[in-house]
């Protein structure tokens, strides 16, 4: 047989991955015999972004802030100027105002999710958003235990900060197990959603035909961003670095390009948890019991409950095979092992959210740090190192302000017809 990565290897002048920690894998397990024979082949070149999409175009009332505030240099040939944004992160007055551009941006999303999907959206919770493909090392049941575990509290008439978790994503046609989560998510929805023992201080979601449209809606109005894939398993990401352009804080594990998220932004303006790399491989080796984990009652409960029919009345045995891949066989993505040191994270984004000076603060040092993780810095290393060609810096149009100013949400618009993101065609000729 044929490995066709390893024929590539052979037959490219450069393997490179798309975030450190990925170059590294590839380096130090994936590629190792391949690395030590051609060391100068393997290099490493970070995903980036169009801010010019994912800020100017998606998020119109921040991009002009930021330009009133910085100039528009950034968005035109100097990518690294982003970060003299972070000089107003005590500034009381831009506090304010990223606080009610984020509202006004979660106010037009709760519209269209509720006429949509005929849910009331409290636009003061915590928009608490995973949307990515539905695959099990992403570990959207890791934010649907939380989602169960907070359902339970208030059940309890325990204190909880109010959210609206948002899970959005497509699965492969074969994958099986994908599609039931899917179903999962959606089961456990319809129990939260019409509880009125807790109105609207919890409401679960599932963005159905989840895309770039939907995304251009969803990512400007986040307040928490999900990135919480098993350590070792993401290459990097993008929907990461779109997040946090837009002001939304990162809950993640150090895993593909939050590791440098956190290195642009500061260790104290993210939520990071679990298991590093390393500690992933010395469980795997010495053992690792998903078992052990049920010792949590919290956890213990929601698994009860997914396993004996509470969220799937018509069908109790319905998601059997999802317990049986965290418990029966082994719990691969170790989602019940990072539980705990998720809800403890959780915890503390719900303590600081209450706090919107300390909260927004975060958000510009979030906004500033995204620097890096501009596309222009990416295609710059890629024709300096990669590609070796001159690049030709153009810059933009001059009437960039007029041009992207009136692109604004007014112009997004629903169809007539049963597609909930669409735009229209005025607004596709921009892009």
């Amino acid at each position: 047989l044929v490995n066709m990565a390893y024929l590539s290897i052979i037959g490219s002048h450069t393997i490179n991955g798309v975030a450190q920690i990925h170059s590294k894998l590839l380096r130090e397990f994936m590629f190792k015999d391949f690395y030590e024979l051609t060391p100068l082949k393997f290099k490493n070149k970070t995903n980036g972004i169009t801010f010019r999409r994912w800020l100017a175009l998606c998020n119109p009332d921040l991009f002009s802030l930021i330009m009133e505030c910085i100039g528009e240099d950034f968005i035109r040939n100097d990518y690294q100027s982003l970060q003299i944004f972070r000089q107003y992160a005590l500034n009381k007055n831009i506090l304010l105002r990223i606080q009610q551009i984020k509202m006004k941006n979660k106010l037009r999303l709760a519209h269209m999710l509720e006429d949509e999907y005929n849910i009331e959206i409290n636009i003061q919770s915590i928009f608490d958003v995973q949307i990515k493909r539905i695959h099990e090392y992403k570990r959207a049941l890791l934010c649907l235990l939380h989602a169960i575990t907070l359902y339970n509290r208030l059940k309890k008439n325990s204190k909880v900060v109010p959210r609206t978790i948002i899970i959005g994503g497509k699965a492969a046609p074969g994958y099986a197990i994908a599609k039931k989560i899917i179903k999962l998510i959606n089961d456990v929805a319809d129990v939260i959603n019409n509880d009125t023992h807790i109105g609207n201080q919890l409401k679960l979601l599932f963005v159905k035909n989840y895309r770039v449209t939907a995304a251009e809606y969803i990512i400007p109005a986040a307040d928490l961003s999900e990135q919480i894939s098993l350590a070792g398993t993401e290459a990097s990401g993008t929907g990461n670095m779109k997040f946090m352009l837009n002001g939304a804080l990162t809950i993640g594990t150090l895993d593909g390009a939050n590791i440098e998220m956190l290195e642009e932004c500061g260790a104290e303006n993210m939520y990071t948890f679990g298991f590093t790399v390393e500690q992933v491989q010395q469980r795997r080796q010495q053992g690792y019991d998903p078992y052990e984990s049920l010792k949590n009652e919290e956890l213990r409960l929601a698994i009860d409950q997914i396993r004996d029919g509470y969220f799937s009345s018509d069908d109790r045995s319905r998601f059997h095979d999802i317990i049986d891949t965290l418990l029966r066989d082994g719990d691969h993505w170790m989602v019940l092992g990072d539980y705990q040191a998720y809800i403890n994270k959780q915890d503390e984004v719900s303590r600081d959210f209450l706090n919107s000076q300390l909260w927004y603060s975060k958000c510009i040092h979030n906004i500033g740090g995204a620097a890096k993780f501009s596309s222009d810095r990416t295609i710059e290393e890629y024709a300096k190192d990669i590609w070796h060609c001159k690049l030709h810096k153009n810059g933009l149009p001059n009437n960039i302000k007029e041009e992207f100013s009136s692109t604004n949400h007014e112009q997004i618009s629903r169809h007539n017809s049963t597609d909930s993101f669409t735009i229209r065609d005025t607004y596709e000729e921009q892009l």
